[in-house]
C-alpha cells in the first residue's frame, strides 16, 4: 500500500515578467504517482525544491500544461537533474522557445493520449484559449483534473495576451471539462481547487461577462 498520496501539491514562488512589468507569482506544482515513480505537472521556479519533493522516486516525465514562463522556467534544470523527458503540446512551441531557446522538448502532448505512472492514467485534453497549446490532464481513477491555467474557481484563465482567446477558452471548458463527472476535483496552476460541478454552474455567467 502506498505511503504517499497519489497527488501532492508543492507551492513555488518566483517573478513573472509580463509586458515589461514584474510581479511576484506563486504556482502549484503537482506531483502524481506512487512511492516509486511520478510525473511533475508544471515545473515552476525552483527545480531543487521540486526534486526534494520527489524524494527518491523516479521522475518519468515533466508535463507542461502550457508554455508560459512561470510554468516551465524550472523544467530544463529539473530534466537535467533527473534525466527525465519534457512533454508539451506542439502548439506552444513558440512560447517554449521564448523561455528555452536552446533546449527542445522531448515529446509532444497530444489530445487523446494517455500517460501512465504508478498505476494512474492521465488523459491528455487539449484545452486551448489561455495559450494555443494549453492542456488539461484528467485522472479518472483519482477523480481529478489538472487544469493548468485553463480553469480556476473564479473562472477561465486570463485571455488578455496576444496568444490568448476568450471564446476559445470557453469552448475548451464547455467541450472538454464540464463534460467530466461533476464531483471531479479541479487542480489549477495557481491558487485553490474547485469542482467541475461548480464550474458548470457558472460557465454561462462567465461567458456573458467576457473574461
Amino acid at each position: 500500500m502506498s505511503a504517499l498520496s497519489p497527488v501532492q501539491r508543492l507551492r513555488t514562488s518566483g517573478i513573472l515578467s509580463l509586458e515589461g512589468a514584474e510581479s511576484d507569482v506563486e504556482n502549484n506544482v503537482w506531483i502524481v504517482g506512487d512511492d516509486e515513480t511520478a510525473v511533475v505537472i508544471d515545473a515552476a521556479h525552483d527545480h531543487e525544491r521540486i526534486a526534494r519533493g520527489l524524494g527518491d522516486r523516479e521522475l518519468m516525465a515533466i508535463v507542461c500544461t502550457h508554455g508560459h514562463r512561470d510554468h516551465i522556467d524550472a523544467a530544463v534544470a529539473l530534466a537535467d537533474l533527473t534525466d527525465s523527458p519534457i512533454l508539451i503540446h506542439p502548439d506552444d512551441s513558440e512560447l517554449w522557445n521564448q523561455v528555452h531557446p536552446y533546449r527542445e522538448p522531448d515529446a509532444p502532448l497530444l489530445h487523446g493520449e494517455v500517460l501512465s505512472v504508478g498505476g494512474i492514467e492521465l488523459h491528455v485534453l487539449h484545452t486551448p484559449g489561455h495559450t494555443p497549446g494549453g492542456v488539461s490532464l484528467h485522472a479518472p481513477e483519482l477523480g481529478v483534473v489538472f487544469s493548468g491555467d485553463t480553469l480556476f474557481p473564479d473562472g477561465p484563465g486570463a485571455t488578455g495576451q496576444p496568444s490568448s482567446d476568450f471564446p476559445t477558452i470557453i469552448a475548451s471548458i464547455r467541450d472538454h471539462l464540464v463534460s467530466l463527472p461533476g464531483d471531479t476535483v479541479v487542480h489549477p496552476g495557481h491558487g485553490e481547487s474547485t469542482t467541475i460541478a461548480e464550474a458548470a454552474a457558472h460557465l454561462e455567467s462567465w461567458s456573458r461577462r467576457g473574461f
